[in-house]
């Protein structure tokens, strides 16, 4: 007899979330943890400051409720074989991935021990949270960097392996205020997702499933390329623009849902 698996939620936020007044976003990931009986794990390698990253949400999380919080500070690939950061892990009913540069984050844990102890907690039902890089890396293909554009072009983003949390969709972080429209149309032509979520500051997304809630005082952007009717591609050096037609596009702030399976919006 095989125990069927309880994948827990993710919590995606698009950086730069408030972390002194009411934590709007912050506050649901909590909530979602536990509430007041959370133990949270922070990911902090992607920092460059684990440190004094790892002790800000130290303080956020315990003046939100949180029981416990311990800091996961991974600054090289050997420490995601350590056995005390394994035990925070499976003691954990959230994991939080801090901001900074989503290729450490890959680099320092993906295929580790420590990789393999994440996804096996959030099967059975751990909720995964992350901000900033924390966001990017949640897809299996990840935007690593890129321009601002408005215009999509093939060299306007650079994409690598993401940790596989969100499967068939690019996350893109800090959307509307660095203008990052172009680069996530660039990402969905280049690869085989079709649904791009370009995700504002101070605002996240709630995975429960099939379906997402917006949280925040920003907005989501959804490109859905599965109706698509035509690209370039084909034969396009990558300094020269990309054409895209028949995409649709939705702009989800706070409270609104969408179903990644149907690519509807619930209103």
């Amino acid at each position: 007899m095989t125990t069927e698996s309880k994948q827990g939620p993710l919590v995606i936020i698009g950086g730069a979330e408030d972390r002194e007044g009411d934590c709007v976003v912050l506050r649901e990931f909590v909530r979602a943890a536990g509430g007041v009986k959370a133990h949270i794990a922070v990911m902090t390698a992607a920092t460059s400051m684990p440190e004094e990253v790892g002790d800000d949400y130290i303080h956020i999380f315990e003046r939100l409720g949180a029981e416990s919080v311990d800091v996961v500070d991974t600054r090289d690939r050997k420490d995601s074989k350590r056995e005390d950061l394994l035990e925070i892990i499976e003691q954990a009913t959230g994991i939080f991935f801090t901001g900074g540069d989503q290729s450490k984050i890959v680099d320092c844990i993906k295929d580790t021990p420590l990789d393999a102890a994440i996804h096996k907690r959030h099967g059975e039902g751990v909720v995964i949270g992350g901000t900033s890089a924390g966001a990017a890396m949640m897809p299996d293909e990840m935007i690593v960097g890129g321009a601002s554009v408005s215009n999509p072009s093939v060299d306007a983003v650079e994409l690598g392996p993401g940790m596989g949390f969100l499967p068939g969709i690019v996350v893109d972080q800090h959307f509307a205020q660095r203008g990052r429209l172009g680069r996530l149309l660039a990402a969905l032509v280049l690869q085989p997702a079709v649904l791009g979520l370009g995700i504002d500051e101070d605002t996240g997304i709630i995975v429960n499933g099939d379906e997402f809630e917006v949280v925040g005082s920003g907005a989501v952007t959804v490109v859905d390329e599965s109706e698509a009717t035509h690209n370039n591609l084909e034969g396009l050096l990558k300094d020269e623009a990309i054409a895209l037609c028949g995409v649709k596009l939705h702009i989800l702030p706070h409270g609104y849902r969408f179903n990644l399976k149907t690519h509807q919006p619930l209103i």
